[in-house]
This record gives C-alpha cells, structure tokens and sequence, in this order.
C-alpha cells in the first residue's frame, strides 16, 4: 500500500513559511527541509494559495500565510491538498451471493462515515499555531 505525504509536506510547508518568515521562503529552501524536490512544494504551494491558506506574489519570493495560524486547521489543509477524502475505501467487488459478500459494503459505508467524521472533527480541532507552537518548543528544548 503507497501512503500519501501531501498532508505533512503542506503542514511542514505552512509551518516552514510561518517559523521562516524572515528568511528565504523560496520552494528551493522549503524543498531542502522536507527533503523532497521544488516542483513537488511548488505544486503543494499552488494548492494552498488556492485554498486562500498561503500567498504569494508572482516573480517574487514572497509567501506568507494567508490568515493567521491559529484559524488554520489540519482539516483545512487536508481538504485543500488532498484529491480522495476518504480515508477508508470499501472493495467494491464482492461476491453478493454471499452472506458476508452481499452486506459488508453497506455495513462497513456506516462504519466508515462514522470513521471518517470523528477523523475530520479531529483536524478540526488542530490548529496550525498548536502545531507551530510544539515545534518551537521541541527546538528549545534541544
């Protein structure tokens, strides 16, 4: 199974541009701390700005949050750079000449919506700054 990164590249990215403010907030040094290449933050970053959750201005290095971190939310982020929302997935093809094959689906779409509301209530309750706020800490500590 291929997990997905986009939600914690665009976190990291959110949370780099707001810690970095002062310095170099190009997709190049973003890049470099998530260790993945520009064209990938570049492609992050755009989904962001359209999100209304990060700026930037054309032919300028120039990206800034688009409102402040503590009315981010990880839900915010996650719907902003993420193509599916579903975090579970039913296997379509069952036998439904079988007792289990015929009903898993819809028994496990109720499970699962259940599932993913108390996922999406979660993020909800994550705030960018919180996030912005344990980093700091940690570093402190160090």
């Amino acid at each position: 199974m291929k997990y997905s990164h986009k939600l914690s590249d665009a976190v990291h990215i959110l949370t780099f541009v707001e810690i970095c403010k002062d310095g170099d907030p190009s997709s190049n040094t973003i890049a470099s701390s998530v260790e993945s290449n520009p064209s990938l933050v570049r492609r992050l970053m755009s989904l962001l700005v359209k999100a209304n959750l990060l700026t930037s201005q054309p032919g300028k290095v120039a990206t800034k949050l688009a409102r402040p971190a503590e009315t981010i939310t990880l839900l915010d982020v996650y719907q902003a750079i993420e193509d599916n929302q579903q975090l579970l997935h039913v296997d379509e093809k069952t036998n439904p000449r079988c007792i289990v094959g015929g009903n898993i689906q819809d028994t496990l779409n109720v499970v699962y919506d259940h599932v993913q509301q108390a996922a999406e209530n979660s993020m909800n309750q994550v705030t960018l700054q919180a996030i912005i706020d344990d980093i700091l800490v940690r570093n402190a500590s160090k």
